[in-house]
């Protein structure tokens, strides 16, 4: 794993969103700063609560012109149902061959009760409009992740 760090270029992406609707982040970025977060898996307890915290702050993210990326190996459908289920304000986007959590070196190796397997981290990151990332989120918990996002974004 060979994770992004501050200063890198953000790769290049279009992925399908909950709506199954193509979404570009270049295209995205002449609105403003993009948060690209990663999560493992859409209905998970973690995931739910990472979620519903930035779903909570939208009107704070709106007024910094930040958009906001779910990122997931999710399929469309499941995105679709999360989204709805827990009322999200925001864009979720389905990474099933996990190429774009490859690029920003997310997707590697895990362990949870003794398996190793092959995961996405859970990693958040901001891309500046000039396509590089100025921050890079690693150390938070699922509840406070919103938190940290808000004070990264007051710096």
């Amino acid at each position: 794993m060979n994770t992004l760090n501050v200063g890198d270029t953000a790769p290049s992406f279009t992925l399908q969103n909950q709506a199954g609707e193509a979404v570009s982040l270049q295209d995205t970025l002449s609105k403003g700063p993009v948060l690209v977060y990663f999560y493992p898996k859409a209905s998970t307890p973690g995931c739910t609560v990472q979620a519903q915290g930035l779903r909570d702050i939208k009107a704070q993210l709106d007024g910094l012109k930040v958009t906001v990326f779910g990122i997931s190996p999710d399929p469309v459908a499941k995105l679709a149902k999360f989204a709805e289920k827990q009322q999200l304000n925001f864009t979720l986007l389905s990474d099933e061959d996990h190429a774009v959590a490859d690029g920003f070196g997310v997707w590697g190796q895990k362990k949870f009760m003794g398996k190793i397997y092959d995961g996405i981290h859970r990693l958040s990151f901001i891309v500046g409009t000039d396509g590089k990332i100025s921050h890079v989120l690693n150390k938070f918990k699922t509840k406070d992740h919103h938190e940290v996002v808000l004070a990264t974004l007051a710096e």
